[in-house]
Formats: structure tokens, sequence, C-alpha cells
């Protein structure tokens, strides 16, 4: 399931495979303006960069966007499966208690502890497709590092990022079948690892903290 209790590996930066801006600054930047008479041995090899790094930009945008379609894709497909197995999957409760990922679930203002939940002491664990669609769509400048126990994109018992969620929130449902939630998670990694394995993008599944630190860390 993408609910797993407990260790994760470390995750690498997944920023600059989302799309994120490199910081200003290097070599090309803050060289000083070529001679007029520079040799063309000299002026060629900074042309091959300079096209070098055109085309690796083409092939990311290429890939993000082939990315976000493919993850779409996997999303709507699971959606349909508990659509249609209603009986399996459940109807949730939209308490917000799953989303207390470390423990009991714990009060907090304005919330009253009975809407929230008891929680259920256990991790989500997300792949680098999922954390590369959700930075994507609502942008790596408010990709939130978990700096609690709580998803930092539950706010009052809501997901501030339902439409984009995760594929581990989508599947588990406190009074769902085990064995049907089971095998829809493995389902759906599989499907997760193929995206990667076909646009040549490292895969990595860990918990939601590691995941977002990648980006904010």
């Amino acid at each position: 399931m993408c609910y797993i209790s407990r260790s994760a590996e470390p995750v690498q930066k997944l920023a600059l495979l989302a799309g994120k801006p490199e910081k200003p600054g290097g070599l090309e930047q803050s060289s000083p303006q070529v001679c007029r008479y520079q040799s063309r041995q000299t002026i060629r090899p900074r042309r091959d960069r300079e096209n070098q790094k055109t085309e690796e930009m083409v092939v990311q945008k290429h890939t993000n966007s082939r990315l976000l379609e493919k993850v779409e894709r996997i999303y709507n497909w699971l959606d349909s499966e508990i659509a249609g197995h209603s009986d399996l999957a459940a109807a949730c409760r939209a308490c917000g208690a799953c989303c207390e990922l470390e423990g009991p679930a714990q009060h907090q203002s304005g919330v009253s502890p009975s809407s929230i939940g008891a929680g259920f002491d256990h991790r989500l664990f997300v792949t680098t497709p999922e954390i590369m669609y959700l930075a994507a769509k609502i942008g790596t400048e408010n990709i939130k590092p978990m700096t609690t126990g709580r998803c930092p994109y539950q706010a009052n018992g809501k997901c501030t990022i339902y439409d984009n969620r995760f594929a581990g929130c989508r599947i588990f449902c406190c009074k769902a079948n085990m064995d049907f939630q089971s095998s829809l998670s493995e389902a759906a990694l599989k499907k997760l690892k193929a995206v990667c394995i076909k646009l040549r993008i490292p895969y990595r599944y860990v918990d939601l903290a590691a995941a977002l630190s990648g980006f904010t860390g």
C-alpha cells in the first residue's frame, strides 16, 4: 500500500526534475564581454554549450508535459477503480484523520478533536512522479515542508490540494477493505514506476516529509 509504517530511505533533490528554475549565477553570466576578435576555437565551444543547454530545456519541458499526462491518467484510473468498487472502497467521511501521519491526531486551533479523528499511526509514502506532478500543478514555490506529523496541505479538516492529491490519499479509506486497498496500491505503484522507466526519471518511494524536503530543504 502507499501508506506504510515507519522507516524510509533518504530522498534526492527533485526540484530540478520538476522544472524548478535554477538559481542565477555561473561563469557564463558573470564573464566579461567576448572580444570582437576572439578566435573561432574559443567561440565554438561556448556556442555548443549554449545549444546544449537550450536542447536540455526543450527536452525537460517535453518530459514534464508527458509526465503530467501520464500521472493524471493514473490518477483518473484510480478514481475510476474506486468509484467502480464502492462496496470495497467505502465512503470517505472527510474527517481529516488520515492526514495525521505520525501518531494520533492532535488538536488544532479552531478545530474540534472529534472532527479530526483519532489518527491511524501511519505514514504516507509517495513516488517521484507524484511529487513532480504536485510541484508542476501548484508551483514549486508552494511546496511546503512537513514540520509536524500532520500533512502541511491539510487545513481545518480539509485537503487544500484535493484535486492533485497523491495516490495513497486517493486509495486509503479508514473503512475500506484492506485487501482491495493493497492490490490497488501495488497496481498504482507499478504504473508510477513504469512512468519513471519510460521517461528516464529516477524512481524514489519515500515518506512525504522526505519528498517535500527535496524541494524545500
